[in-house]
């Protein structure tokens, strides 16, 4: 049973011997380097590169899905990177918008 999935997916033709498989698996280096991201503080953060990361995930996504054949790889990493772009937009946008980033000084 198991060899039978193995052998599906190693003939499918989004499968791992082609492009359309290798080409989403190393663009999940892009997604691992957002969330090392995570830890920098949010002023760092760049609002051009997180849109660009944000839109190619959301675009990509929804590419992969009216495709013959259907690739999940790709799904799935497009998907993370519009997670964490969005995650990392989220803190730029708070950082630089909320009025804990501007505290007012009390007076004695």
């Amino acid at each position: 049973m198991a060899t039978s999935k193995l052998q599906a997916l190693w003939n499918h033709p989004a499968g791992p011997k082609t492009i359309h498989f290798w080409a989403p698996t190393f663009k999940w280096g892009i997604s691992i380097a957002n969330i090392a991201d995570f830890q920098k503080p949010p002023e760092t953060l760049s609002y051009p590169q997180q849109i660009v990361i944000t839109g190619t995930g959301l675009v990509w996504s929804r590419y992969s899905t009216v495709i013959t054949p259907k690739n999940w790889n790709l799904f799935s990493v497009s998907l993370g990177m519009a997670v964490t772009g969005i995650y990392q937009l989220t803190r730029k946008i708070k950082h630089d918008y909320s009025s804990e980033s501007n505290p007012i000084v009390a007076k004695e």
